[in-house]
Formats: structure tokens, sequence, C-alpha cells
């Protein structure tokens, strides 16, 4: 490689250094990024200016190696700076994109891989980086279920009754769920059940009832689920809800236009459904039915048997 590429590169990973020091978590890279960068690189010999301000790049000489304008990514709005749309804003850049799926390290061996399970819950039990809920909360609901599950739930947060108990879906809504589970032929144990948030959100002031994570707290949370996926490598997410699906694409059109749709998250296809709580508020066969199907589609992915009367469940003789 020549002087000239050599400096860009370093100056490009300084610039994302800069920008990771400030808070900025995640960017995206468009899939015409990637194949760019996939190519060769034909190189003449050139100068190079460093940058003179951060988050832009001066234009290399003719014949330096031209890096696409979409691997220079912005900073994420400060909290105290944007206004009241903050959260939408915030909410926005949480993932990655859906189409930048990362890339996950090499399968470990069993015993690695209990190993590498088995610190990962460690440090999630003793995180601290939420004092707010750190105080709160009883216990850290770190996942529970198979390791070597094919198929994986995300949720968004533990409620009371998981915060009690430690484990994941465990209250009415959790009923709901294993029930969902248990009629596509799977069992809790087959599965595993995790939630973008490890704590149950803060409640101050208010003796029950709980409330949504803020951006923030699930950006500073999400590593450990990140780590659970690439651990667990399941052939199918499925988000439940619209919060999980916030969190992990970074949509805001609204559950009901996503659910149904596939949709991949660090390279492994993800369903977005309805969160088992809503079919408690919402008894309509109609919608039953929506999540049924997002489940037989889910079943089709992983090539599971369907029966007649799977089919036909939710469905009006």
């Amino acid at each position: 490689m020549s002087a000239a590429y050599d400096e860009l590169l370093e100056a490009t990973i300084q610039h994302l250094e800069d920008l990771k020091s400030r808070g900025v978590r995640h960017l995206a890279v468009e899939p015409e990024t990637l194949r760019a960068l996939a190519q060769p690189v034909r190189l003449q010999s050139a100068s190079f200016q460093p940058p003179m301000e951060p988050g832009r790049f001066p234009r290399p000489a003719v014949g330096a190696p031209q890096f696409p304008k979409t691997l220079m990514p912005a900073a994420e709005p400060n909290p105290r700076e944007a206004g009241p749309n903050v959260e939408k804003a915030v909410g926005s850049s949480l993932a990655p994109s859906v189409e930048t799926a990362a890339v996950p390290p090499p399968a470990l061996e069993s015993q690695a891989k209990a190993a590498a399970f088995a610190s990962l819950r460690e440090r999630a039990l003793a995180c601290r980086k939420c004092p707010h809920l750190v105080a709160s909360r009883k216990t850290v609901v770190f996942g529970v279920g198979n390791p070597d599950a094919q198929l994986m739930f995300v949720g968004e947060a533990p409620g009371a009754d998981e915060d009690e108990q430690g484990e994941p879906f465990v209250g009415r809504a959790g009923e709901l769920l294993n029930k969902i589970i248990q009629a596509t032929g799977l069992q809790r144990s087959d599965v595993y059940i995790a939630n973008i948030l490890k704590c149950r959100p803060d409640t101050p002031g208010e003796a029950s009832g709980n409330r949504k994570p803020t951006p923030e707290e699930m950006a500073t949370c999400i590593p450990f689920l990140h780590e659970q996926i690439d651990l667990i490598r399941p052939k199918v997410l499925v988000a439940l809800g619209a919060t999980a699906v916030d969190g992990l694409l970074g949509k805001t059109i609204g559950i009901t236009k996503l659910r149904g749709n596939w949709k991949t998250y660090r390279g492994i296809p993800l369903m977005p459904t309805y969160h088992p709580a809503y079919l408690l508020r919402n008894q309509a066969m109609t919608e039953k039915r929506k999540v049924w199907e997002d489940m037989l589609a889910v079943m089709t992915k992983l090539e599971m048997p369907i029966s007649a009367k799977q089919r036909n469940y939710f469905l009006r003789s």
C-alpha cells in the first residue's frame, strides 16, 4: 500500500475514534459502500491532507483512494441540545442499518461457549452503568433458555414479575408466550428468551406499573444482547413488540406496518411481531391470527413441519 493510502486509513480510524469518544455508538454503512470497500484498490502516488475539522475530510489528490461518503458518519444528537424531539432522533440511531449485518465471531466449541456464556452472565449481573436502574432493581434479568437454540425471542425490558424472579417473560405475557411457543411444537426450554434491557426500568414515585426503556438505556445495555446473539447464533430472531423492534432496528413506522415482514439483524432473519401483552389487551381472533401467521413464517424459515391443524389456528370454520 502507498503512503497516501496509509495516511488516509489512519486519519479515518482517528476520526472514528474521535466519534466514539464523543458517544457515537453506531454508524450506518450502505450496501454499495461494503461492495466498494471489497474491491481491490488501484493506487498511484498522491499526497493527502489530514482532516481539517471533525467529521470532514478534504478531497484526496487525483489518484488517491476514494473512500465512499457513507463511511463518514455524523455524530449522534446530544440529548441536552437536540430539543423535544431527541428521543425520536436518538432512538432512530440506536441500531445499525438492517442491511449492514454485523459479522459474528467464529463459532466456539461447546466448552468454550459455555465458559463465554458464563463470563457474559457474570458481567451483566455486575453491571452498574445505569445508576438509577441499579438503585431500583431487585435482580438483573439476563435471559433464559437453550444457548444452542435455533429460535431466539427478544423483548424490551423486564417487568415487576421478571424483576422479582430474575427471568424474562414469567408474568401473564410470559404464560401466553409459552403457549405460542408450544403451539409451534417447541418448548420454552428449546428456545432462548432475552430482553434488550436487562434491568427493569425504574418508575420513581409509583408503586406499580411499567415504563418504556429510554433510547439511552437501550443503547447502554444492548451490547450484552449482541454478545448473547453472537454466542447463541440462532437461525431466526423474533422481536416482540414495538419497543423491541425500535431498539433493534431503529424503526419508527410502527409495529403494525412492520410485523409479518422479514428483516435482518446481525446477519440473522428477524421477524417483528406483536408483544404477547398486546394480545392480552386485544382478544380479537384476527389479532391472534396475525401473530400466529408470523410464527408460521418462522416455522417455515426453520424448516419445521406444519400440520393442517396448525395452519388453521384462529381461522373461522
